[in-house]
């Protein structure tokens, strides 16, 4: 490039400064709106949108997100599912103690709300994805163990050393023996999930398959509100974690039971109001109306009636007549006399119907 054209792109610089700042550019410094815009890089498109830790719950997130998440249903107007994920913590820690005979902590990172695309996109790999189906429920459920817990399963079950490190093979396909290893566990902690709806109803959960391509283990749609709870497994100084996932709609058929604050709470019934409300009533006076005979008249008809006019009624003396209580039939009976005063004997009970229709 000659020198009159490195002069030229230097003043065209400068002059594109001066209007973008305001100043004239004769110092000779090269503004920085002169720069080349620089493109972001994947990790910054990642933290300005809040995906670099994974989906976040809580009031950790980042206005985007709580955009993005505003259609979603927040976990905590289940209150009784957190209660449930809390039961499974208590009863896995004995279970897995029995089954690895180690020592063996469980705790609950977090649980919170997300769309199932955006979990099936947030999945470490490698890891095991095992679907599982609700029996009761008629519909399914994801458990995501990561390549941690999967390497301290088996070292721990097939006789590895305390104070060592569980080796880890990565970029290769889970052999026979490891996912054999992983499906037991995968059993003991359905048979503890299973364990942790008793209070609330009895659901089976059932295995069904093992994938390690999230693609394979879509049992939603991408775009449907799910529920995930973490839980962090400790054995030592080995362990990992484990991830169940319910989409909204297999916990649908519970969703009344889920809502409540306690175990056995009734929402809208309070039994005393019920017993002072029944007792109050049979003591409440209400009007009966005896309807000798009914007449179907045209409007010119009844216009045109006078002082002396007779209606004649399809109805012959001592016929059943009805008792209504407001527009309701309730009783057929017939009018007689007692001492001084017109009396109705009630014959027998009608059919709850509206006034016209027939019982």
């Amino acid at each position: 490039m000659s020198g009159s054209d490195e002069q030229s792109d230097e003043d065209l610089a400068a002059a594109w400064g001066a209007e973008v700042e305001g100043t004239d550019g004769a110092d000779g410094d090269e503004p920085k709106s002169a720069q080349p815009e620089r493109v972001l890089n994947q990790a910054e498109i990642d933290s300005l949108l809040g995906f670099d830790n994974g989906p976040s719950g809580g009031d950790s997130m980042t206005g985007m997100q709580r955009i993005i998440s505003s259609g979603l249903i927040a976990y905590e107007r289940l209150p009784m599912l957190e209660i449930v994920f809390d039961r499974l913590v208590r009863i896995m820690s004995t279970s897995l103690r029995n089954f690895t005979s180690d020592n063996v902590e469980v705790g609950i990172d977090n649980i919170l709300s997300l769309r199932f695309g955006d979990y099936l996109n947030s999945i470490p790999l490698p890891a095991m994805l095992a679907v599982f189906k609700a029996e009761e429920w008629d519909n399914y459920g994801l458990m995501v163990i990561d390549s941690s817990m999967i390497y301290s399963i088996v070292d721990v079950l097939l006789g590895g050393r305390r104070g060592t490190a569980a080796m880890r093979i990565e970029g290769r396909p889970y052999t026979t023996i490891e996912r054999t290893l992983v499906e037991g566990l995968i059993q003991v902690v359905l048979a503890d999930f299973s364990a942790s709806f008793d209070p609330l109803c009895p659901v089976t959960f059932r295995f069904e398959r093992l994938e390690v391509n999230p693609r394979f283990a879509t049992i939603s749609r991408l775009s449907n509100a799910v529920v995930l709870a973490r839980l962090r497994i400790d054995m030592e100084d080995r362990g990992g974690r484990l991830e169940l996932l319910l989409p909204y709609a297999t916990l649908e058929p519970v969703r009344e039971l889920l809502l409540q604050q306690f175990m056995g709470e009734k929402f809208g019934r309070d039994s005393i109001w019920e017993t002072h409300l029944a007792e109050e009533l049979w003591g409440t006076d209400i009007e009966l109306d005896i309807v000798l005979a009914e007449q179907t008249m045209r409007l010119s008809d009844v216009v045109g009636l006078k002082p002396g006019d007779r209606i004649v009624l399809d109805s012959a003396p001592g016929a059943p007549v009805q008792l209504r209580c407001g527009a309701i039939t309730l009783f057929e009976g017939k009018v007689g006399r007692r001492k001084k005063t017109l009396a109705v004997r009630i014959e027998r009970e009608l059919a709850r119907t509206q006034s016209g229709e027939r019982s």
